[in-house]
C-alpha cells in the first residue's frame, strides 16, 4: 500500500488552511500555517499575485483537500465516489458519509487518537475490534449499530490505560455514542451533513468528477 511520507504540514500550506493532520501540533504556535501562511515551494510567497483560479482549479483543490483531510489516495477516492453515485440521495453528501464512516476516522472522532494518521496506525496494529472481532483495516466502513472497542488485551497498554475514564464524551459527534470508562463506542445512526464539520464544498468534488 502506498503512503505519503513527505511533511504533512506542506499539505496544509498548499490548501491555505489547517487540515489538522498533526494532532496537537496544529493547535500550537508551531503550526506551519501560523508560521508560514503561504504555499510551499520556491514561488510560494508570490502566490497572492497569481491570476484568479479557474473553475477546474477550484474543483481540483476541493477534491485534493478532501483526500488530504481523510488520508485517502486517488484510486480509493474514485472508488468511494462511484459508490456514492450508486447510493440514493445527493452524491456529495453520500461521499462525505462514506469517508466519515471509515474506521480510522471513527477512531479519531471518538478521541482515541489525536489525528487520523495516528488512528490509522492504531487500527493497523490491531488495537481495536468491531462487533467483537479484531479489525485492523483502517478503511473498514462501520454501519449503524456497530460496536467499536479497544481489544481486551490492549486495555492494559499504558496509552489506553491512561485514557480510560478521561475521555471527553462531549466532543464526540451525535451519531456516535462513547463509553469512555470501558473504551468502547456504538454507532447510533448514520452521520448526516450537519454532523460532518469539515470545511468542504462537496458539490465542487461532484462537478470535478462529472466533467
Amino acid at each position: 500500500m502506498a503512503r505519503y511520507i513527505d511533511s504533512v504540514c506542506k499539505l496544509c500550506r498548499r490548501e491555505g488552511e489547517k487540515l489538522f493532520l498533526k494532532g496537537d501540533r496544529c493547535f500550537s504556535p508551531k503550526c506551519a500555517i501560523e508560521r508560514r501562511g503561504y504555499p510551499p515551494g520556491q514561488h510560494g510567497r508570490q502566490a497572492k499575485f497569481r491570476r484568479k483560479e479557474s473553475d477546474f482549479g477550484l474543483q481540483l483543490r476541493e477534491k485534493q483537500k478532501a483526500r488530504r483531510i481523510y488520508g485517502v489516495f486517488e484510486r480509493q477516492f474514485r472508488r468511494y465516489f462511484r459508490e456514492a453515485l450508486r447510493r440514493k440521495g445527493l452524491t456529495g453528501i453520500n461521499l462525505l458519509i462514506i469517508l466519515e464512516t471509515r474506521l480510522d476516522n471513527v477512531i479519531y472522532r471518538l478521541g482515541f487518537a489525536s489525528s487520523r494518521a495516528q488512528a490509522r496506525q492504531l487500527v493497523s496494529h490491531g488495537h481495536f475490534e468491531v462487533n467483537g472481532r479484531k479489525t485492523n483495516i483502517s478503511s473498514f466502513l462501520v454501519s449503524e449499530g456497530d460496536v467499536i472497542a479497544v481489544r481486551q488485551n490492549n486495555k492494559t497498554n499504558v496509552y489506553f490505560k491512561d485514557m480510560a475514564g478521561n475521555m471527553d464524551e462531549g466532543r464526540v459527534p451525535n451519531w456516535l455514542s462513547l463509553d469512555g470508562k470501558n473504551l468502547s463506542a456504538k454507532v447510533s445512526n448514520e452521520p448526516t451533513r450537519e454532523h460532518i464539520d469539515v470545511t468542504l464544498n462537496e458539490q465542487l468534488i461532484v462537478e470535478h468528477y462529472s466533467r
